[in-house]
């Protein structure tokens, strides 16, 4: 009976799962613009990780579905274009976080939109499974968003 079900449903168990684990990295970025209370915060870095990695998934799927039907005429799987279609849709979003300061020339929002950037493509990377390469840029990325961020508070009272 599970053998049966793996049949028939694995593909896409195995495609939840990594849109899943993409959210989770992306929650782990997420929380920290959150904790700084920033414009995007953890759900939307979960969601951007999570549709980047279902947008990839879905194009290998469509390929393994409809590849045989046209025998090679036409249809092709080129994942340069699909990384550029979520790079020009997490970027719209990005574009949305940044704000500029009426007084000065003091720009906000700059960091989240690169962190939301981030999200997607480790999304993207999850969906190629590559697994520990995810998981190892989550944690630096962190890293950097922590650390840095403190560091740059601390040089500004200065």
């Amino acid at each position: 009976m599970l053998t049966n079900i793996w049949q028939t449903y694995g593909v896409q168990i195995h495609a939840f799962g990594q849109v899943v684990f993409a959210m989770f990295l992306g929650a782990l970025i997420g929380f920290n613009r959150e904790y700084f209370h920033k414009p995007a915060g953890l759900r939307t870095h979960m969601l951007v990780a999570g549709a980047a990695a279902m947008i990839m998934i879905l194009a290998k799927i469509s390929i393994m579905q409809f590849g045989d039907t046209f025998n090679g005429t036409g249809l092709r799987y080129d994942p340069v274009r699909i990384f550029v279609a979520v790079v020009t849709g997490v970027s719209f979003l990005g574009a949305g976080t940044i704000i500029r300061q009426v007084e000065g020339s003091r720009i906000e929002g700059l960091t989240t939109a690169a962190a939301l950037l981030f999200s997607a493509v480790i999304g993207l990377a999850v969906a190629l499974s590559q697994y520990m390469l995810s998981i190892f840029t989550t944690v630096f990325a962190i890293l950097i968003l922590w650390i840095l961020g403190k560091t740059e508070k601390s040089l500004r009272r200065k």
